[in-house]
């Protein structure tokens, strides 16, 4: 399997049908964009995780359009969002793969659950929990979690509480699951399949301006991390690609 390096991050160079038929033997993905590169020039642990993840699959066109630039180019954009529906469409009649979703405000996952469950024809996510707001820090509820995530039986993670948090909480808990052999870091996706958010037209993802419409759908929530947080970014390529850019945890 093939890597294109971006920064400090190793993206693996994978189809979509590719990962799709990886994932039946099992592991981890993460989804690397613009946001998360930015945050793994500061974050150690979320840095961590990422060399120890499974699969990292590019989740931005703006990351694809990086990679021609640089001549390596990625194949395909694999993101969170799209990932997701494609999976339980690809294994919709193994009935070995079941789901538990985790994520989402109050209703919004069990939602989720039925659109999901009545497009595959088959109750396939198997159970839907919405954590409360802080619960990665709450060791009681997470102890919760867990057992509830046992108790259902389901094969898959799928948890959608935004990076890095997702990322981390799966990292942490993820020997504790009896079931799960598939574990999905998908970000908005919960709340993109029950319908609660719109996700951006196909036009703009392909553009790579997918940013735009989430950041005018939740400017309070969204406007630090696209005009402040993640400008730097181009500037990083650039100097990468001047030699100037340096791991900032490469020798630890």
């Amino acid at each position: 399997m093939s890597i294109v390096q971006i920064l400090n991050v190793a993206i693996d160079n994978l189809s979509m049908v590719e990962l799709l038929e990886k994932l039946k033997y099992g592991g981890m993905v993460v989804t690397p964009n613009v946001d998360h590169i930015i945050k793994l020039q500061k974050d150690r642990e979320f840095y961590q995780i990422y060399q120890e993840a499974d699969y990292r699959t590019c989740d931005s066109q703006i990351l694809i359009f990086i990679s021609r630039l640089i001549n390596r180019p990625l194949k395909e954009r694999v993101s969170g969002s799209d990932l997701f529906p494609r999976f339980y469409d690809y294994y919709k009649d193994d009935e070995t793969m079941t789901i538990f979703l985790l994520g989402g405000g109050l209703g919004v996952p069990e939602t989720a659950q039925e659109k999901i469950n009545r497009k595959v024809g088959r109750k396939m996510v198997i159970a839907a929990h919405s954590p409360s707001y802080g619960f990665e820090k709450n060791e009681a509820e997470c102890e919760k979690i867990i057992e509830m995530i046992n108790e259902s039986g389901a094969t898959v993670l799928a948890v959608g509480v935004g990076a890095p948090k997702q990322e981390k909480w799966i990292y942490k808990y993820k020997d504790r699951f009896k079931h799960i052999k598939v574990f999905l870091a998908i970000g908005a996706t919960i709340d993109f399949e029950a319908e609660y958010v719109q996700r951006s037209p196909a036009w703009m993802s392909n553009l790579g301006i997918e940013w735009i419409h989430r950041l005018l759908s939740d400017p309070k929530r969204l406007w630090k991390r696209y005009l402040i947080e993640d400008i730097p970014f181009l500037w990083l390529v650039i100097k990468e690609q001047l030699g100037l850019y340096r791991n900032p945890f490469e020798n630890e």
